[in-house]
């Protein structure tokens, strides 16, 4: 049995789950998501708890099966307490000023980029340097943040551009002078 697999998915109050053949919605107070799983993959639910089962113990089913659970758990989660990504700018005049829902990025270009908030993500400004992005679909807000980081990468040499929070850069030494 899956390590992963097998854990219940507890639902919390005020959350509800349909199950309709293979397609799962999760509804909860920050919103609704909506998922397709493997036919093969069975999804039941008892008493406030989902649970994953897999037909057989092939290892097409066993590597399904983790998946299915993970992701099932992620929709339940996202929905309850959602998702958040915090972005930090480093760099002398870089900053990001928010335009309505989206935000518009001072990097060091001739012009503003302009990064437009896709439905169901959000940005938040916590500092001109600081951005949060935060929803309820995990793979949403991780693909928003990383298109984001991809403006304008970490410089080795200065450590300029843009970092996730917390994120270690490895600086590299610059020429060395005789």
């Amino acid at each position: 049995m899956s390590r992963i697999g097998r854990m219940p998915i507890p639902v919390p109050e005020g959350t509800e789950v349909r199950i309709e053949g293979n397609r799962v919605t999760v509804k909860g107070p920050k919103g609704e998501l909506t998922r397709e799983f493997h036919p093969d993959m069975i999804i039941e639910m008892e008493e406030g708890v989902v649970r994953v089962r897999r037909p057989s113990d092939s290892k097409f089913h066993k590597s399904l099966h983790g998946l299915t659970r993970s992701l099932l758990a992620n929709m339940v989660e996202g929905v309850t307490r959602g998702f958040e990504k915090n972005l930090e700018i480093h760099g002398v005049g870089y900053r990001a000023v928010a335009k309505g829902p989206d935000i518009e990025l001072s990097l060091g270009f001739s012009h503003p980029v302009l990064v437009k908030a896709p439905e169901g993500v959000e940005f938040e400004l916590v500092t001109p340097t600081k951005i949060r992005v935060k929803g309820a679909d995990k793979q949403k807000v991780g693909e928003i943040a990383a298109k984001i980081r991809a403006l304008r990468k970490p410089d080795p040499y200065k450590g300029k551009g843009i970092r996730y929070a917390g994120e270690q850069i490895r600086r590299k030494a610059g020429k060395a002078l005789k």
